[in-house]
């Protein structure tokens, strides 16, 4: 029994929302993923010639992947199922299997199975497909917004080509919408005038690369149109939702865009790191989670180059906190612009690793005897705090000694650059080993 079928999306198609009935038939026809539908390319090859092989298409929403979907449908001689992840269970994909292979054993035809949102599908529901992709009894696309990495059985995958799909540019969107108002079949049959290009211009921007979302809001902008009314910017602007910037908080797009935020920040670029701050800003991201990173960084890409770093990051949590949305996001802004232009060190941090490998690798090592506190008559009897150098009492304040157990005794952890107020310490630390290696010749 096939719960979807691609003839039955076509004969709806004069009811289907224009989103669906704009749908690309050829591969040709499809806008602004170049890169995976050129001629001659492996799936145009695959299409035309009717070889087509287990795929995952992955990209942002309202990208193409149903469409490409859709075309190679139209394409093969093999059975086409469409079923969708969120609304299909462990019953569904059973008789799928079924009639699958009843079609094989009958007409010796292969099953082309769409599977929407395949991230959805928990492991064993993904699991099930596996041995039937492997036998050929199915040819599996699966289309995800997420990562399939993450998201899709390493097994399954390793069973599938991955196709990234692009967001869709601007100019490509304002291609599907030009396309979309005058063609007399599919789309709204009007006239390229009815919408000025300020207005396409408007629409195409607000659905963040989302050709669904475009098309929608233009569908519902004719339809709310006046008699031969030409529409302009700011009557599409009262009409059109701003479709909201992906960054889904448990996706892969909130840790790239973090990412950008951060390697912005310790890439000393405040233009960067401001653009970024924004897009979590505007996507909703938590502006707590955005300054424990600042904090974070602050430590770890500026240390003791700039130790007014951490203040201002801590600086910028207190005030924020105390003002909320919106007054409290300058804090935020000055901050990062702060830490994106301090001088950098990470000396601190690599020395942060390399006394936790020595601890792991030396273990519990005792503690110097001369350095032990003594506040016993016995503990001084066995040397507890023998010849500890107070070092108040010396030139410098600066006493040489060893504060380390002896196996480590001469190890250097902390490195200082020669910026910023670690160029200081740098100074500093290397007048006291002067002094030290003086006093050991001595």
């Amino acid at each position: 029994m096939d719960l979807f079928d691609h003839t039955a999306d076509q004969e709806m198609a004069g009811t289907a929302p224009l989103a669906d009935r704009m749908r690309p038939r050829r591969l040709e026809d499809v806008v602004g993923q170049d890169h995976i539908t050129a001629q001659g390319s492996l799936l145009e090859r695959a299409v035309s010639e009717d070889r087509v092989f287990s795929m995952i298409l992955w990209g942002p929403p309202g990208c193409g992947k149903t469409t490409l979907a859709n075309v190679i449908a139209t394409r093969t001689k093999n059975q086409w199922v469409k079923i969708s992840a969120v609304l299909s269970g462990v019953k569904e994909v059973r008789q799928i299997i079924d009639a699958a292979k009843e079609r094989r054993r009958l007409h010796n035809l292969r099953t082309l199975l769409f599977v929407d949102e395949i991230h959805r599908f928990n492991k064993s529901q993904q699991d099930a497909f596996l041995f039937h992709v492997e036998n050929g009894l199915i040819t599996l696309i699966g289309a995800t917004t997420e990562n399939p990495s993450f998201e899709v059985n390493p097994a399954l995958v390793s069973r599938c080509r991955i196709f990234a799909l692009n967001s869709l540019s601007r100019d490509a969107i304002v291609q599907i919408l030009n396309r979309a108002l005058t063609d007399k079949n599919k789309g709204l049959g009007l006239s390229s005038d009815m919408f000025s290009k300020e207005a396409i211009d408007h629409i195409a921007a607000a659905s963040d690369g989302d050709a669904r979302a475009a098309l929608t809001n233009l569908e519902a902008c004719a339809l709310n149109r006046g008699d031969g009314k030409t529409l302009d910017v700011e009557d599409v602007r009262t009409m059109v939702a701003q479709k909201l910037l992906r960054h889904d908080k448990a996706g892969e797009e909130h840790f790239n865009v973090i990412s950008a935020f951060i390697k912005s920040v310790r890439g000393s670029d405040p233009d960067g790191a401001m653009y970024w701050l924004e897009r979590m800003l505007a996507a909703g991201d938590d502006p707590i989670y955005i300054l424990r990173r600042m904090i974070r960084l602050a430590t770890e890409d500026i240390g003791l180059a700039d130790p007014g770093a951490l203040t201002m990051a801590l600086n910028a949590d207190v005030s924020f906190r105390r003002l909320g949305r919106p007054e409290g996001d300058g804090s935020l802004y000055q901050a990062a612009v702060y830490l994106a232009t301090a001088p950098k060190s990470n000396a601190v941090y690599a020395a942060q690793k390399q006394v936790r490998d020595a601890v792991k690798k030396y273990g519990s090592l005792p503690v110097p005897m001369h350095i032990r506190n003594a506040p016993t008559g016995l503990m001084k009897q066995m040397g507890y705090g023998k010849g500890y150098k107070y070092a108040h009492d010396y030139k410098h304040g600066y006493a040489s000694q060893s504060y380390l157990p002896e196996p480590l005794e001469d190890k250097r952890f902390y490195h200082p650059t020669a910026r910023g107020y670690e160029k200081t310490v740098k100074q500093r630390l290397e007048a006291w080993l002067d002094l030290k290696r003086g006093a050991k010749e001595t």
